[in-house]
Parts: structure tokens; sequence; C-alpha cells
């Protein structure tokens, strides 16, 4: 910044300093004569500054940025023109013309130059081999050198297109690797900008894949169609082409070009690719129906898979059994992954020299992954002693690697399993150390979470260096093409005021700009600031909900009644599984969450059947399928309603769930009950209650506030009385379907 503020200044000052020389020249006596002229270099044209202009070694000027100068001298009178970087030049005053001066290079200045250059090549060379060598050990090391390495390019240099493509492509590789897709995208648009590559558009295609922007991604491989390719490139193009359609759910054309690839890849003797490419095809036939063709095109896979590494067999078998578990064939999907679970065990018993980081998981290939999948196979099938086996060996796994999410999966299959069998003492055993398991991946994530921003912004730092880099890079070009205008325009004085004035107005556009960008990535960074909050909420929200409803089961258990107790886990469990399968959505259809709210009042009138009824009625006119609600958004007002209202009434009260039409793209959910009322309820809070925060209502509010701050108030809460003196309470949630649907597809 400091440099381009002196810069500036400059040129503020230019047309003052110019002005003043011609005040001065008029000043002179009449035999004087005023003398234009510029030095510059003969092969480039290069204009050179700080030259001196000197008569019987007095110095009489220097040349200006744009190699120019303007000196006042006599008739005979001999200029010396002197530079450290040519031989002395001198020259006879005949006229008052202009003297344009080309110099030689002067030899031992070239020679520098050259030994110069070979250094920065040299130096371009070795930090780009060693951004690529450590592009999956360290992100910000790699791209530390990935920087090293801009800073040797030349603006003369004639290959500097080529260096700033390769190096834009290495750097866009590395995001890509990273997981930072939207970032690679960009960076490959900026290689594309400096210099055309086939193969590097086609990772452009791939990168926006990765971003989910499958129509950018079409547009991109359909553009690729049209270029002459090679036969590996076709497979990718094809494949591309395939993947895009998919995310369109365009299947029938996800087809065709994935078939257009297949015969390619067998030609070419590319094993991987076909392998893939079969599972591809398998997959989205399995989505289409078609059961005898997708198992063809497996099988097809699985024996090819077969006869490469033990990898690449596992990890083949469990895409496979994965489609029979689709299908409920479960008796092939177990034999599909013991075999995949020999295979494992035969791999990690190899032993490894050094483990390279990566940010790739490969679920597929972990023991304890593919134990629980055959024992929730086995548990389907109500097998459950061979299902309680292997989930006991995925736990005991899980545990050994620290493998949180499946240990949680397991033990919760595993308390489900002893339930149907029963066997409830275990089964709550399961429940209860399921639930510490919980707390323990809540702390993990939010860790995880963390990491991850500081990672964000670590790159988005090196990424900023880059740019600034390249700024000054353009603040550069840009001056020289101003001194390249200054010489066709030498003899309108005018003329190159205008050229300042353009060059201001330039600058000012380009610093207006760069506080556009940095406005919008600080918007971005708000914005994803938002997401990771409201994911940090929602996660904070399934413990809470779990302990609460878990009470109610130790009072059935306290109380010895065992039938009881076993119905409530039944129903419980249900609900539980639901919460569970969307705490990652950020939106889930409303018809989902009506079905989650039935399920937990159902519940809570189990438990307190002589304290409430309660209705929940849906207008026809609402189409719940259109609308986008955020989960576990109603089921907190619900529970304030029944444990801090209804059940301290002393008569039986009335729970009333209401979702109205409001306009034609909003609704009205009221929630209403009876019961003692706010005032009351905090009242009979016992002091332990007072000093403890109710974190289900606390997280709603925040929950409420960030969307609210995102999408400019499109989620109102009105919580009010419902009588006169207080008793009762009534929810009212206003949700506009505009902006939650829009949100959710993106």
């Amino acid at each position: 910044m400091k440099k381009i503020g002196l810069i500036i200044v400059f040129l503020w000052l230019l047309p003052a300093w110019v002005m003043g020389q011609e005040r001065s020249t008029a000043s002179q006596p009449a035999s004087s004569v005023s003398i234009k002229g510029s030095v510059k270099e003969k092969n480039t044209r290069k204009p050179i500054k700080d030259a001196e202009i000197t008569i019987d070694g007095r110095v009489i000027g220097t040349t200006d940025v744009f190699g120019d100068f303007r000196v006042n001298a006599y008739m005979g009178d001999e200029l010396m023109i002197s530079h450290d970087s040519f031989n002395t030049v001198l020259h006879t005053i005949k006229d008052g013309q202009r003297i344009d001066v080309l110099v030689e290079d002067n030899p031992l200045e070239t020679k520098k130059e050259a030994s110069n250059r070979r250094l920065q090549e040299s130096n371009y060379q070795e930090n780009l081999k060693a951004a690529k060598s450590s592009l999956k050990k360290d992100a910000a090391t790699s791209i530390g050198y990935i920087t090293n390495a801009l800073e040797t390019v030349r603006d003369d240099d004639p290959a500097a297109n080529e260096k700033k493509a390769e190096l834009f492509e290495s750097l866009a590789d590395i995001y890509k690797h990273w997981k930072q897709p939207d970032l690679a995208e960009s960076n490959y648009l900026i290689s594309l900008d400096n210099k055309y590559n086939t193969d590097v558009k086609i990772k452009l295609g791939v990168a926006q894949l990765e971003s989910k922007n499958y129509q950018s991604a079409l547009n991109t491989f359909g553009q690729l169609q049209k270029s002459r390719l090679t036969a590996n490139q076709k497979i990718l193009v094809y494949e591309g082409l395939g993947d895009s359609y998919v995310g369109l759910q365009n299947s029938a054309e996800a087809v065709n070009n994935y078939n257009k690839a297949l015969p390619i890849s067998q030609r070419k003797g590319q094993d991987d690719k076909v392998i893939s490419l079969n599972s591809k095809l398998a997959g989205v036939l399995q989505q289409q129906g078609n059961i005898a063709d997708a198992e063809e095109y497996l099988d097809n896979s699985v024996q090819l898979a077969q006869r490469k590494n033990k990898k690449v067999a596992a990890k083949q078998r469990s895409v496979a059994a994965d489609f029979y578990n689709r299908s409920n064939s479960f008796d092939k999907e177990i034999q599909l992954r013991k075999e995949a679970l020999e295979d494992i065990q035969e791999i990690e018993e190899e032993p490894v020299d050094a483990v390279e980081p990566s940010v790739d998981d490969d679920q597929s290939l972990k023991s304890q992954v593919q134990n629980y999948k055959i024992a929730s196979a086995f548990a389907a099938q109500e097998k459950y002693d061979e299902a309680i086996t292997y989930l006991d060996e995925s736990i005991k796994e899980a545990e050994s690697k620290n493998d949180l999410i499946v240990q949680k999966d397991a033990t919760r299959k595993l308390g489900e399993v002893y339930r149907e069998r029963g066997e409830l003492k275990k089964a709550s055993e399961a429940f209860e150390e399921y639930e510490v398991i919980v707390d323990k991946l809540y702390i993990q994530k939010e860790q995880e979470i963390s990491q991850a921003a500081r990672f964000s912004r670590e790159l988005a730092q090196r990424a900023n260096r880059i740019a600034t880099l390249e700024k000054d890079r353009e603040l550069n070009e840009t001056r020289y093409e101003l001194a390249f205008a200054s010489q066709e325009l030498v003899n309108q004085q005018s003329l190159r005021q205008q050229i300042v004035i353009y060059f201001l107005v330039g600058l000012t556009i380009l610093l207006l700009l760069a506080a556009y960008l940095m406005f919008r990535n600080m918007k971005q960074q708000r914005y994803a600031n938002n997401l990771l909050a409201l994911k940090s909420l929602r996660s904070q929200m399934n413990p809470h909900f779990i302990f609460n409803a878990l009470n109610s089961v130790n009072t059935f258990i306290a109380t010895n009644d065992e039938r009881t107790a076993n119905r409530y886990l039944t129903d419980f469990s249900l609900l539980m599984r639901a919460v569970l399968e969307n705490s990652e959505e950020d939106f889930i259809p409303l018809e989902k969450e009506i079905e989650l709210l039935k399920l937990y009042v159902q519940l809570e009138h189990f438990r307190f059947q002589d304290k409430f009824d309660y209705t929940v009625e849906v207008d026809p006119q609402i189409d719940v399928g259109e609308y986008m609600i955020p989960p576990m958004l109603l089921q907190p007002y619900v529970e304030n309603a029944v444990w801090h209202g209804l059940r301290y009434k002393s008569e039986k009260g009335i729970l009333s769930i209401h979702f109205q039409k409001k306009t034609s793209h909003s609704i009205e959910i009221i929630i209403t009950d009876n019961g003692i009322g706010r005032k009351k309820s905090k009242e009979l809070k016992t002091l332990n209650q007072k000093l403890q925060r109710s974190r289900g209502m606390g997280n709603i509010k925040k929950r409420i506030a960030i969307l609210n701050k995102m999408y400019k108030d499109k989620v109102d809460v009105f919580i009010s009385d419902l009588e006169d003196n207080t008793e009762g309470t009534q929810v009212k949630l206003l949700l506009k379907k505009d902006t939650l649907s829009k949100h959710y597809k993106i």
C-alpha cells in the first residue's frame, strides 16, 4: 500500500513539475534553447530512469521514469548522457530539435543481468519442485514455495505467462488436494487466462464437480468436447459429463456418457477407470430401477478389482456391498464385506515405511466400519447373536483407533439389538455408554471446527499474499505500458497530461475494485462463520435432547416399570434415529419436522397422560414438501410447554400445535398450551434451576438470530401469554418459503 501511495503522489505532482519546467524555460536568455529528449534501450525500447545529462561536467538534468528529459543549453554545447547501464553517449547541440537516444547495453551489465536471470530461473525451478513435493504434506509450506517462485517471474521474461500458468495450476492442485475446491476453481481459471491448457481445463471441471457446481461443470466439459482430445482426455471428459448429469439428476444422459468413456478405458487398459465407471453405471442404473443390468456392471467391477491389489479389491467389494444393502440382499452384502474385511486385515498387517499425511479418509478401508455394517446386515435379518459379535469387534477396534463416529453408531446399534432380544439391562448400559460417546464426539467436533477455521484463515492469508504480488505486477505492467504510450505522444504536452489523468482514474478504479473484493471476501467469511455457528449450535441440540429424553427412561426404570420403559425406549429409539439422521442437515422438509414433532409429543404424552391432551393440525392448503425448516426448531418450544407449563397444572391441560397457511409464500406455526404460564413457572423454579441456563431455548434463540441475520428476518417468533391472568402460553413462528427453499438448494 505504501508503494501505491508513493506512485499516486508522484503522478499528482508530475503535471506541476512539467509546468514548472516550462516556466523556467521561459525565463532563460534568448540565446539558450529548450532541448527535449529521451533515453531508451535499443533492443527492448525500455526507458532508462536517472540517466544524467551533463555539460562541461555540470549536471543539468536527469531522465524521469519514462526515460524523458528536458534541459536548457546553448547552440554548440556538447551533451554528455551517462548511466551505469550503458556506455556514455555524446551529442552536440546544433538546433532545438528533439533528441532520442537509443543506447546499447553495457557488456558488463548484460553479463550481470544474464547471471541474475539464470539465478532466478534456478530459484523458480527449485521452488516449484519443492511446492509439488510438499503438496500432500503441508498446504501452507507448499503455498509458500509457490509464492517464492512467483516472485522470481520477471515481467520482461518471454516465458512469464507460461510460468504463471504453471504456478497457478500447481496452486490450484494444492487447494484441490486439501479439499478447497472453490479456491482451486479460481486458480485454475487464472492459469487458463495466462495460457490455455486442455488438462488444466479438465481439472477445472473436476473442481467444479467437487464444489457441486454441476451446471458450470457441465458447461466446462461441454466446451472441452469441441476441442481436439487424446484418448485419455476423452475418458475424463465423458466421465465428467456423466458426473455432471448425475448431479443434475439426468440419469439417462449420465448413463450415455459413462458408456462412451467405458470402451475407451477398456481399449487403453485403464483398469482403475474401468472399475470406477462400472461402479458409477451400476449406481445410476439402480436409481432407475434397472437392477439386473446394474448387478452385471457391478460384478464386472468386482471381478476386475480382484486382479488388482488388496486395497482396490477391498474398496470395490465395499462398493458392491453397499449396492446390495440398498436392494436388501443382505446375504450377498455380508459375504462381500467379509471378503473385504480379510483384504483390509492383510493391508493393515503390511509394514509401512512412512505415513504420508493426507486429507483423504476412505471409510471403506476401515475394519471397524466393515464390522459395523456386517452387524447391521445381521440385525436386519434378526440374527442378533452374530450381530452382537461383530458389533463388539467394531466397538473394540473403533476405540483402539479413536474412531468416535463408528464407536457411537456401533454402541447405539448394540443397544438396539439388546433391546430387540429383550435384554433391557444390557440395552440400557449400551445406551448410557452411547450418551458418553456422544459427549466426547461433540467435543471432538468442536475442535475439528476450530482447526478447520484456522486452516481456512491460513490458506486465505496465503492466497491474499499471492493476490498482492499479482496486483503489484499489474501496476508495474501498467507503468511500462504508460511509458511506451508516452513515446508516441511525446510532442503533445496536453496528451501527456491526459495520460496522467487516465492513469490516476485507472488506479482509482483498481483501488475501488480491490476494496470491493476485500469487502466481498469479508462478507463471504462472515457467511461461512455464521454457517459454522449454526452447525455448532445444531450439534449442541442432540446431546441436550437425548439427555432430557433419557430422563423419562430413568423414571420408568426407577419405578421398575420395565414393560413401560421398553415401550418408551422403542418409540424413543425411532425418534433418536430420525433426529441423528437429520443432525447434519441445515434444513429438512417440513413434512419430516412434523413427523418428528408428532413422535416427540407422543412420547411426552405417554409419560404425562394425566396432565394433558394434544392436537396436531396441518392446514391441507400447505404443501409440506415445498417448505424447508431447520431441524429441531419446534421441539424446544413444545418441550417448554409440557415441562414448564402443563405438567404443573392441577387439572388436565391442552397442547395445540397448528400449521396454517399465512400467504402464498409463508406459513404460521402456532404452539398453544393452557398451562400455568411463564410467570408462575419462573416462581416454581428451584434455586438450582434458576442458576442453570436453558440450553435448548438458548440455542434456539441463537439459531433464529443467526438465520435472521443471514436472511433478513425470514424467521419470526412471537411468544405471548394466552390469557389476561398470564396463564397459558402461545408461540407463533412465521416461516418464509422462498428464502429457506433457496438456501436448501444451494
